[in-house]
């Protein structure tokens, strides 16, 4: 009796052991099949959002071609209060010296003026009043960050003088129509108000419109999408009627032969 007890005892263990490796196995087919699933869903997802139109082909999101960090947040208004303060502090100046036709050397020497009285009169009177004269910090410009913003403003107009250099040598025409048209609508702003204005407007743009944009971006990319289209369209008429009728220089492989 007590060998019939201990075969049915391990009897009843392997089948424990069987039925818990089936189950075992069951739980890893399902959870592969879910993983399987969740990865056809998120390739499907990234298919999808490789579809969507963005705006000028832009890739990453709108904080990040802004360049990140505090100017997008900026920007972007990430922090009301910093972000509406620089914007009074705009709308001031912009008010004093178009508004109040005051000047931007008045401005700094009156500032100047005020500042260094106070700061006279409090060191002066800080010994008869038994109080400490006021802590003027020492304020220097770090040689490095004068060296990067150098080095930065010379790339950039080192690029643009390539710009120009490579449209003035003919090679292309789309971008010789695009830079044409840019400066000839900078030159109309130019003439209707003044620089500290158009610098103004520049301002409130780049304030306005990013934000708007991050609100409101699916339509916006929907629009341009068939703005392009419309254009693209309408270019492809021009180049026929127009473009493709110029004479054009002989190339550089003519030239080499």
């Amino acid at each position: 009796m007590a060998e019939q007890h201990k075969e049915e005892a391990v009897k009843e263990s392997l089948m424990d052991k069987i039925s818990d490796k089936l189950h075992g196995r069951g739980d890893g087919s399902s959870s592969s099949s879910d993983s399987d699933d969740e990865r056809s869903s998120a390739s499907a997802a990234a298919a999808v959002k490789a579809k969507i139109y963005r705006l000028f082909g832009r890739e990453k999101p709108v904080h990040s071609v802004l360049g990140g960090g505090k100017p997008a947040d900026l920007f972007l208004w990430r922090n009301k209060r910093i972000s509406g303060g620089v914007l009074a502090g705009a709308t001031a100046i912009w008010l004093l010296f178009e508004v109040m036709d005051y000047h931007l050397l008045t401005l700094l020497c009156h500032c100047l003026i005020l500042t260094l009285a106070i700061l006279f009169l409090w060191s002066n009177a800080s010994t008869f009043v038994n109080k400490s004269p006021p802590n003027i910090p020492e304020v220097k410009i770090p040689e490095d960050l004068a060296v990067n913003v150098a080095r930065s403003l010379r790339y950039e107009l080192n690029k643009g003088f390539a710009t120009l250099r490579e449209i003035g040598r003919g090679h292309d025409l789309k971008k010789f129509l695009i830079v044409i048209a840019g400066l000839w609508i900078l030159s109309v702003l130019g003439s209707s108000c003044n620089f500290l204005t158009l610098c103004y407007i520049v301002f409130m743009v780049l304030y306005t419109v990013p934000v708007l944009y991050e609100k409101y971006e699916d339509k916006v990319d929907a629009f341009g999408e068939k703005a392009m289209v419309e254009l693209k369209k309408y270019y492809a008429i021009f180049d026929e009627k127009c473009l493709s009728k110029i004479p054009k220089g002989p190339s550089k492989d003519k030239k080499q032969h």
